[in-house]
């Protein structure tokens, strides 16, 4: 009869749902502080207020002016009730939204740095429209004339990260993971048994590798071992040389250019046919 107090098979996707929100792991300041010079901060959207699960601005990356916006969780108590736990409320996607307005405007590159649980799913958050405001930013992005390199640095959870997510080059850090619904909600919608988290981890294919082979990731970022809190100089100096690589080829690209290639990239997306559609209708249809 076999023990039941035998070690259970390792999850290799759970693993690195743990890395990815490992407490010491590098937040979006601290890539910031890595990578980036003469970094400016800016807040507010203009309309409500500043969030700080959201921070933004201008600086210089190796010589060349660029807008970086990134998610920020917070290390202690104090840091994570004032950032909200990472979780942004509508005014700061409109803050986003706004700096990357800034950005086409002076024709600077964008790079985002997406690590959240998800947006914030409050009472205020739906009333001040939370979802109009993740929707607006899914659509402009869609269109900005300028190259946007998206990064998932840790968490990328379902639509709050994605509303940061729309870009020419989407990359991950090793041992990030993005997803649509965490995994321990997934668990508990589908198998009735939040306990049941490591499972979905791997359902869902929310890691890098899952996600780079089924092409809706376009580069995976390698971090030192056992993963990027163990040296977060070195996992940003491996971001660095993506970020010159990714800025060096969308340079050379015309606004317009860049707004075909992002949407291309987008509506390959979910696409699991590899025949081509019939082409014969019947007399009086017309294609849908």
């Amino acid at each position: 009869m076999p023990d039941s107090r035998s070690p259970q098979p390792i999850n290799p996707s759970w693993e690195r749902v743990q890395l990815a929100r490992h407490p010491k792991r590098p937040h979006s300041l601290d890539y910031i502080q890595r990578l980036f010079t003469d970094f400016h901060e800016l807040h507010g959207d203009r309309a409500f207020a500043d969030d700080h699960a959201i921070v933004a601005g201008m600086a210089w990356f190796e010589g060349r002016p660029v807008m970086i916006i990134g998610q920020q969780k917070g290390r202690d108590t104090k840091q994570k009730v004032l950032r909200n736990w990472g979780m942004p409320r509508p005014e700061g996607y409109r803050k986003a939204m706004r700096l990357m307005e800034l950005a086409a405007k002076f024709s600077r590159p964008i790079v985002t740095l997406l690590d959240t649980p998800g947006a914030y799913p409050g009472k205020d958050a739906e009333e001040r429209g939370q979802a109009e405001a993740i929707a607006q930013n899914l659509r402009e992005m869609s269109r900005i004339g300028v190259p946007i390199i998206v990064v998932v640095i840790g968490e990328g959870g379902s639509g709050g990260a994605l509303a940061l997510g729309v870009g020419n080059r989407i990359l991950m850090l090793e041992n990030a993971v993005y997803s649509v619904i965490s995994p321990e909600s997934c668990a508990a919608i589908i198998y009735r048994d939040s306990g049941k988290a490591a499972q979905a981890a791997a359902a869902l294919k929310m890691t890098a590798p899952d996600l780079k082979e089924l092409g809706l990731i376009d580069g995976i970022v390698p971090e030192p071992a056992p993963g990027a809190h163990s040296d977060p100089d070195q996992a940003a100096e491996a971001l660095r040389v993506v970020l010159r690589q990714s800025l060096a080829e969308l340079s050379v690209l015309s606004p317009q250019q860049l707004i075909d290639e992002r949407y291309e990239k987008f509506r390959r997306m979910g696409s699991f046919f590899s025949e081509p559609a019939a082409t014969q209708t019947r007399t009086g249809d017309a294609p849908k």
